[in-house]
């Protein structure tokens, strides 16, 4: 079965989360592809998305590839890099819905807070770690320009950690979630793959 992905959820800020280098990529419509790799077909990745279909995309040279591998609560620091895909609360704080931490090459990247398509209504930010309270609850400061949001992370919320990757990573079976232009023939090249390492699962 195949899908258009025009009526895939657009998202824009995914590339904010996971990819460096792609200021390039702007004119081109993008969407975010979630799934699991059924196939490799040389440059052609086959993906059974989430909602069942099968997608083809497609790769290139400067497709970045990283390792999405699980990580735990107390090696987050002050100073760390992450990303959080969170949902609102009443009090202006946000509550986790997966948290992703940057390897220090990629600290800065999608600095801000944003819409996001995760869940209808879900916010990315992406920021320094300023503090960490595990006292009461989980709560993280994440400091970004122009402002900083509170973060309450649930126990049961993923936690992982992004890794340098190739792409030995991609094969049948393995999740992903990714950042793609959709070219004007429909033709979805990914330009930045999360690529689940160990069975695991991106959550982003």
């Amino acid at each position: 079965m195949k899908i258009s992905l025009n009526k895939m959820i657009l998202a824009s800020t995914l590339a904010a989360a996971m990819a460096i280098g792609l200021a390039n990529a702007a004119e081109a419509p993008r969407v975010g592809v979630r799934g699991a790799i059924t196939a490799i077909d040389g440059d052609a990745m086959h993906v059974k998305v989430n909602s069942g279909a099968d997608v083809t995309v497609h790769l290139t040279k400067d497709t970045q590839v990283r390792a999405v591998t699980l990580a735990k609560i107390d090696e987050i620091k002050p100073g760390s890099y992450i990303g959080s895909a969170a949902m609102p609360n009443a009090d202006g704080t946000l509550t986790a819905l997966e948290v992703h931490v940057f390897p220090p090459a990629m600290a800065g990247t999608g600095d801000g807070h944003r819409a996001f398509d995760l869940k209808e209504g879900s916010s990315m930010t992406n920021g320094t770690v300023g503090d960490l309270v595990v006292s009461n609850g989980r709560t993280l400061t994440v400091k970004y320009k122009g402002g900083e949001q509170k973060i309450v992370v649930p126990d049961d919320v993923p936690i992982v950690n992004l890794e340098p990757g190739d792409r030995s990573l991609l094969k049948p079976g393995v999740k992903v979630v990714m950042f793609a232009s959709q070219a004007a023939d429909g033709t979805v090249t990914a330009q930045a793959i999360s690529a689940g390492k160990d069975g695991v699962t991106p959550p982003m």
